[in-house]
C-alpha cells in the first residue's frame, strides 16, 4: 500500500541524491523499472548504464529525472521514506502501482492528484486515515497541506 506523509520528516530521502550515490545497474533490468523509464521519461534502457534518450540521445542513468530517479529508489528501497515531491503528475500512476506491488511510504509537499486511478489504497499517515478515491483523498491532502505550509 502506499503511505503518504504530507510535510517534512526528520528521516525522508531526497530521491535523486540517494540514487546518484546509490543505484544499481540491476535496479535498471527490471521490465517494472523500463517502464517507468519509458513512461515518465520516453527513454529506453539499452544495457548496462545506457540508457537511450528520445529528446537527448544516449544518457547515462543519472542522467534520468529526478522523478524516474526517486521511483526507481521508492521501489527498489521500500523499507525507507522518499520525498516525492520531486516527481512531477506524470508520476502519480506509478506511485499507485509500487504501493500495490508493495508497502512504501513517501512525503509530499504539493498536492498530486490520483483521479481517474480509482480504485486505490493510500494511507494518509499524517492521521492514520486510509482513503480509496480522489475525493476522499483530494480535503484531507489539501487540508495537511495548508497546515505545513
Amino acid at each position: 500500500m502506499l503511505h503518504i506523509f504530507f510535510g517534512k520528516t526528520d528521516m525522508t530521502y531526497y530521491g535523486p541524491s540517494y540514487f546518484k550515490l546509490n543505484y544499481d545497474v540491476e535496479w535498471l533490468e527490471d521490465p517494472f523499472v523500463q517502464d517507468m523509464i519509458q513512461d515518465v521519461d520516453h527513454s529506453t534502457y539499452a544495457g548496462g548504464r545506457l540508457i537511450q534518450s528520445d529528446v537527448l540521445g544516449p544518457i547515462s542513468p543519472l542522467e534520468l529525472s529526478g522523478g524516474v530517479q526517486t521511483l526507481i529508489c521508492i521501489l527498489k528501497c521500500p523499507d525507507m521514506v522518499f520525498d516525492a515531491t520531486s516527481c512531477g503528475q506524470n508520476c502519480a500512476k506509478w506511485l499507485i502501482e509500487i504501493g500495490k506491488k508493495q508497502d512504501v511510504t513517501i512525503s509530499l509537499e504539493y498536492y498530486m492528484s490520483f483521479k481517474d486511478m480509482e480504485p486505490f489504497k493510500i494511507m494518509i499517515e499524517n492521521t492514520h486515515v486510509m482513503v480509496t478515491t480522489d475525493n476522499e483523498y483530494y480535503l484531507p491532502a489539501l487540508e495537511l497541506l495548508q497546515e505545513v505550509q
